[in-house]
């Protein structure tokens, strides 16, 4: 088989297991309240993720592109100036005091600044960045593997999920309304999952989530927390915020959103 042909087969398997949500999903005022409803949301869910698993091979790449390939323009998206003084202060310093906090189910709790990051093995990509709008652009990204990161801080046993916490607040520049995303640690030590803080040769710019955003490139956008503050590893998302792994999840998105 092909390499677009294999590709092609998995997005006509993940998109006809992700479709039976997407359906779904377009009655979520009436399904809402209703246990039922959600428990079939979350199996369809299961479902997608179970066909993606499936069909995609622990660590097969997201395709990548050439530099003739790069979009003249990439669209922003999400936020592109957190309402978050202290977001505020530390851009008005080029981002040099700001630090990015790894702790949770970890054996070794840190703190790396832009500096260090930037000193660790870094990964360049050209890839899609597929919206759920319906958008695309490909753009190219240099950053950090997040598998260096792990191993830097060493995982607990019981560590099963990364959560990404962000400074962008979503509800009027409420801080307890901030994005967050979470993924698993087979996204999370994927060769392209990278903590990205370069774009197209430039650093990256606050509109698209500096100083780092995550890349994951076999999701959609909506996974790549930008404006990344503070990675937590955890057992289980069941407990944070609403319980569905990220702030679009919580109002009704599938957690998994592979491509």
């Amino acid at each position: 088989m092909s390499h677009d042909n294999a590709i092609a087969r998995r997005r006509f398997v993940a998109g006809a297991a992700g479709a039976v949500g997407a359906g779904l999903l377009g009655g979520c005022d009436r399904l809402s309240n209703n246990a039922a409803a959600e428990n079939v949301l979350d199996s369809a869910s299961r479902l997608s993720r179970r066909a993606q698993a499936l069909l995609a091979p622990k660590n097969v790449l997201a395709r990548e592109y050439t530099e003739a390939d790069l979009s003249p323009q990439f669209k922003a998206n999400g936020t592109t100036d957190p309402d978050n003084d202290d977001y505020q202060n530390l851009a008005d310093k080029d981002f040099a005091d700001w630090r990015l906090r790894v702790n949770g189910l970890v054996q070794r709790p840190a703190q790396f600044s832009l500096v260090e990051l930037r000193a660790m093995p870094a990964r360049t990509q050209i890839t899609r960045h597929d919206c759920v709008e319906g958008w695309s652009c490909i753009g190219k990204w240099k950053g950090t593997q997040l598998s260096h990161v792990l191993r830097l801080v060493g995982l607990q046993p019981n560590a099963r999920y990364a959560v990404f916490w962000c400074a962008d607040p979503m509800e009027n520049g409420d801080p307890r309304t901030s994005y967050y995303e979470s993924i698993d640690l087979r996204d999370a030590f994927h060769p392209q999952t990278i903590l990205a803080y370069e774009m197209n040769d430039k650093p990256l710019p606050v509109p698209y989530g500096a100083p780092i955003r995550l890349r994951v490139e076999r999701q959609l956008g909506y996974k790549m927390a930008k404006y990344v503050m503070h990675i937590e590893l955890v057992e289980s998302y069941a407990n944070i915020r609403g319980g569905k792994g990220g702030y679009w999840e919580d109002q009704g998105y599938a957690w998994y959103a592979g491509i």
